[in-house]
């Protein structure tokens, strides 16, 4: 059976291979990816600050967050392996909106 494993880059070390880390290893590809996604929404959610918009906080993510990654079998990244980026930029909108309705409680 394969093993999958989530690594992660910090970005705002964008490059330097030696702040990467493991974070585990998974059974498969999709149960990496699930948590590859919980942490950037974690990432997410801890930097979001009231009154934040999604623009602002996508650039403190790519500034700032966390960039998980599946590798697979012989140390490469899964061939359909999630983008960090693009599933952040599709959650700042739910998160901003979500921290908004609230606040406004």
């Amino acid at each position: 059976m394969s093993k999958y494993q989530v690594m992660v880059d910090d970005n705002a070390q964008y490059m330097n291979e030696d702040e990467r880390y493991t974070h585990g290893t998974f059974a498969t590809a999709e149960e990496a990816s699930a948590v590859c996604r919980e942490l950037v929404d974690k990432w997410l959610a801890s930097h979001y600050e009231p009154g934040m918009t999604p623009e602002k906080l996508y650039s403190s993510y790519v500034s700032f967050g966390e960039d998980p990654f599946v590798v697979g079998a012989a140390g490469r990244r899964h061939e359909r392996h999630l983008s960090a980026w693009d599933y952040a930029r599709q959650r700042v909108e739910a998160i901003c909106a979500e921290s908004g309705r609230e606040s406004k409680s």
